[in-house]
């Protein structure tokens, strides 16, 4: 039987990439944590398998699906998830997370996680989702909030949407700050208004990335790219969302443009010194 996971440390971790495993392998496993795209792991050998078998025995991982397609309507795909629960089991993550999207129809993929309309229809769908999702791997999982670039149809603001379903489906939610600031600039979200919407207990890791201005339309409507460093207005929303939920695990993404790992590690202390900040606070309390 596998042991249960020991929960992520509540400190900033980074993602994982093939570019900087070296260096990465060489810090303390009591300052930093890792995420990985479970998907890239899925092979029966090689030196992937090698290098994440070495980080597992020296820090706590995270598991970041990208390919479930929970919103989706076709079946989920059972190699998929057979593959999953084998590596769940293997390297026992401390967390486990998914999108809240669809990326597949009707037996073809999309390169894009895809925003479902928020209507009592579709919460329902999720939720049964959600549920077989769960079951299947064994695992409860977080699910992440979308990036919008546009309106959908809607019933009810994001927030709603995601708290009822998680509350439903026995879930969490994973907070990417770096979505809600792209949504308020493509579609009009009020930031602050949605962080403020959800409840803290269901927030169990918060993720923060970099965007690019669309090619056409500038910065009018912004792309969650991953490719560049963390902007201000991401930063200051950190800092609204520690406030609001308290001290969890922080993730900084970077899945393009990969700088130096020293450049990452600079973020990653900012985000650290974000969460310090609050744990200092609330112990002088």
């Amino acid at each position: 039987m596998t042991a249960l996971p020991e929960k992520l440390p509540i400190r900033a971790g980074i993602g994982l990439k093939p570019e900087f495993y070296t260096e990465a392998l060489e810090l303390s496993g009591s300052d930093i944590w890792y995420e990985v795209h479970p998907e890239n792991y899925m092979v029966d050998g090689g030196p992937r398998l090698a290098w994440l078998e070495a980080f597992g025995d020296k820090f706590s991982l995270s598991f970041h699906g990208v390919g479930a397609s929970l919103g989706g309507l076709d079946p989920f795909d059972k190699t998929h998830l057979s593959a999953l629960k084998n590596l769940i089991e293997r390297f026992n993550p401390a967390q486990v997370s998914e999108h809240a999207t669809w990326s597949s129809f009707d037996g073809r993929y999309f390169a894009d996680l895809l925003p479902l309309p928020r209507i009592k229809s579709a919460q329902d769908h999720m939720v049964a989702r959600i549920d077989e999702f769960q079951s299947a791997i064994e695992r409860r999982i977080l699910i992440e909030n979308p990036t919008n670039y546009m309106r959908v149809a809607s019933d009810m603001d994001e927030p709603e949407f995601l708290v009822e379903i998680a509350k439903r489906a026995g879930c969490g939610l994973l907070l990417d700050v770096n979505n809600v600031y792209i949504s308020s600039v493509n579609v009009g979200v009020d930031a602050l208004k949605y962080i403020h919407a959800l409840p803290p207990e269901l927030i169990g890791e918060i993720h923060i990335a970099g965007f690019d201005a669309d090619k056409k339309h500038g910065a009018k409507l912004l792309i969650d790219t991953h490719s560049a460093p963390v902007s201000e207005p991401v930063w200051s929303l950190l800092d609204v969302a520690l406030a609001h939920i308290g001290p969890v695990p922080v993730l900084l993404e970077r899945d393009g443009n990969i700088p130096a790992f020293a450049e990452l590690i600079k973020e990653q202390a900012r985000a650290q010194s974000a969460l310090q900040s609050l744990l200092i606070g609330e112990v002088a309390q």
